[in-house]
């Protein structure tokens, strides 16, 4: 991410229109966003985990919080109609693989036609210029190959999940090319983008079957964390990665949108890239000596992906993104703030603190990269 793009103040007095905003990403962006200085309007259902880090961080303390349902299509369109957005993140989800395959029809209705309902309330809201819809590292054709998948690679997945979301991809291309391209309803001004984040970890995850919170709740319960799939790669990263390449996204969209429009990946560097034991065994390194792992298969379970890369060249090229931790690190600042919150210490504070270190961390690399084009 450009550091000085932010420092310009880009975002302050920005309306944004947030969806998902109770969940673990949305808690940590719409926080950001506050920290920016913009106005943020969220729109989600009821915090998906008890507890949550939008409880936990008071969230909905610098934000007008409106509980609603993306499958309601009147209710969002009225929301957003009153909020006068000029930047549309769309985080709202099923995020979870396991679970759709116990609630397919729920998967579809809220990643297909939630998506619909986001898109058709912004190609109806004049004041929009960007939107940016958050989908997955899964929404491609995985061939479990070695190769990463760029962005002009087959769309596909073969669990609910998966699937839903490469139809979101698919939803968001119709609708920008039919109705927000030059000359079309008046909307040469609005850029539609799509972003697909890897394996996202960070403090304030309690969601099920998820590695990095399983493994933080055994940690709590003194017990040792089972895993399952040990030797399965995903594309590892801390939030804070692919949410600084939201953020850059759409001050791109709004200043260039035809330039910027379409798909994106925001993905680790290639090492980062790792084996759930692998990140099993540095996390309970950082977690301290009582916290352990054993490995345990499940008969039976359904299936995931035992190999998942992603290529994130496009973004390093063409939006002067980069990730900004390398992974051991990543896990050390997730290990600090479960600890912090362990300790008692105010959620709120804790999370924007690390937002301020990887603000600052952004900075320095973005000096470094200065100071070596110089050379």
């Amino acid at each position: 991410m450009n550091a000085a793009m932010t420092q310009t103040g880009f975002w302050r007095g920005r309306r944004v229109f947030l969806t998902g905003h109770t969940g673990f990403k949305g808690s940590w962006l719409a926080l950001w966003l506050q920290r920016l200085g913009a106005q943020v309007t969220g729109y989600a259902l009821e915090a998906p985990t008890q507890p949550s880090l939008f409880d936990e961080a008071e969230v909905a303390g610098g934000l007008e919080h409106i509980l609603g349902d993306v499958r309601d299509a009147n209710a969002v369109s009225a929301a957003m109609q009153r909020a006068q957005p000029e930047v549309v993140f769309h985080l709202a989800a099923q995020s979870l693989v396991r679970h759709s395959y116990a609630e397919p029809v729920e998967t579809y209705a809220t990643n297909v036609m939630g998506t619909v309902h986001v898109l058709d309330a912004a190609r109806r809201t004049d004041s929009v210029r960007a939107i940016v819809n958050v989908t997955t590292d899964k929404c491609y054709e995985n061939l479990e190959t070695e190769r990463a998948y760029r962005e002009s690679d087959a769309l596909g997945g073969r669990d609910p999940y998966s699937n839903s979301k490469a139809c979101s991809e698919l939803v968001t291309q119709a609708y920008r090319q039919s109705f927000f391209v030059p000359g079309t309803n008046g909307a040469a001004s609005t850029g539609v983008a799509t972003a697909r984040a890897g394996n996202v970890i960070g403090g304030g995850d309690w969601a099920v079957d998820r590695l990095v919170p399983d493994l933080l709740r055994a940690f709590d319960r003194a017990e040792p964390a089972i895993v399952r799939r040990p030797h399965a790669v995903r594309p590892w990263q801390h939030v804070l990665e692919p949410l600084a390449g939201y953020l850059t996204l759409a001050e791109r969209l709004c200043a260039q949108p035809l330039q910027y429009s379409g798909a994106w990946n925001f993905g680790p560097r290639p090492g980062d890239m790792r084996p759930v034991d692998a990140i099993a065994a540095a996390l309970t390194s950082a977690l301290g000596e009582h916290a352990s792992f054993v490995v345990q298969a499940e008969a039976g379970a359904p299936h995931e992906a035992g190999l998942l890369l992603l290529d994130a060249a496009k973004a390093r090229r063409e939006l002067d993104w980069d990730s900004a931790l390398e992974l051991e690190e990543a896990l050390r600042w997730i290990a600090e703030w479960h600890q912090a919150h362990r300790a008692g210490r105010n959620v709120r504070d804790i999370t924007l603190e690390q937002i301020g270190r990887y603000e600052a961390r952004l900075g320095r690399t973005a000096a470094r990269a200065a100071a070596s084009a110089v050379e």
